[in-house]
């Protein structure tokens, strides 16, 4: 059986959808992935041969001014899992960020490129991927811009967003792989079924700017937005980003035979489903 934690969550969510049967889920409030006990008492009950770990705290910007709770959450709540499955001889999948690299490369990021988070989120996601090698039958995923059909994110802000504007500012200097939380899930199910171990790279290939995205999300859903630029200082959030954080996938590709289809192609086939929904 394969236990995703975080099940509630927009990847757990999918995961399970996928899983079918082979799948079990838990979120709060029956796990509390902060709380030794806790993760001892349903892990020990359940008894599952893999542990894909979706809890996170995702909250770019309110991890800078809630470091602790950070730091609980991403790092850990790992340890915990990583100490609790290695007791039970469960294998323990951790999901982390791009934003654990700088953005200073230039180039897409490989799966041993050094790590050098520049904001508390990113170090706190670093302090998980750490923490994940307490049991040595781990895989750690890495993906980046997240969206999908359970949860808030940026093609959602977009399309409501766009139903009230005709004309919106988006940051342009920052580059990376729009990733749909379905093509994240069915990577780390073919990762997981090869019984793959150690660090993957997993994002929707090719890459744009949120400017970009926006853009094609205003275009494939019909909305007459006018997207007009904006640099990361303008725009002035608490956290600092990677300005180029793209990920190089080519070692899923080589390991499973699975390949994530092009970021546009993607979130075409989400807006289809969000119309279905």
């Amino acid at each position: 059986m394969i236990l995703v934690v975080g099940a509630n969550g927009m990847l757990g969510q999918d995961l399970m959808g996928l899983l079918g049967e082979r799948g079990r889920g838990v979120d709060l409030p029956d796990i509390d992935i902060t709380d030794m006990v806790s993760v001892q008492q349903v892990l020990t009950a359940l008894k599952p041969k893999v542990v894909i770990n979706c809890a996170a705290y995702t909250d770019v910007d309110g991890c800078e001014s809630n470091t602790e709770t950070a730091m609980q959450v991403n790092g850990e709540g790992v340890a915990f899992l990583a100490l609790v499955t290695r007791e039970i001889g469960a294998k323990l999948v951790q999901v982390s960020t791009d934003y654990v690299f700088d953005g200073s490369k230039g180039s897409p990021y490989r799966e041993d490129d050094l790590q050098q988070p520049l904001n508390i989120y990113g170090e706190s996601k670093l302090a998980g991927e750490l923490n994940v090698d307490i049991n040595p039958d781990n895989l750690l995923v890495r993906t980046q811009w997240l969206y999908g059909l359970h949860g808030k994110n940026f093609v959602e802000t977009m399309l409501k967003l766009g139903q009230e504007k005709s004309e919106l500012t988006v940051v342009d200097d920052q580059i990376g792989s729009p990733t749909w939380t379905m093509d994240l899930a069915r990577g780390i199910i073919a990762l997981v079924d090869k019984d793959c171990r150690g660090t993957y790279h997993c994002a929707n290939s090719g890459h744009t700017s949120w400017n970009g995205f926006a853009k094609a999300i205003f275009d494939e859903a019909g909305l007459p937005v006018q997207v007009l630029p904006m640099t990361t200082e303008q725009l002035n959030r608490p956290a600092r980003r990677p300005l180029y954080s793209t990920l190089d996938c080519s070692k899923l590709v080589a390991d499973t035979g699975f390949e994530p289809q092009p970021w546009h192609e993607a979130l075409k086939q989400y807006l289809n489903l969000r119309k279905e929904a």
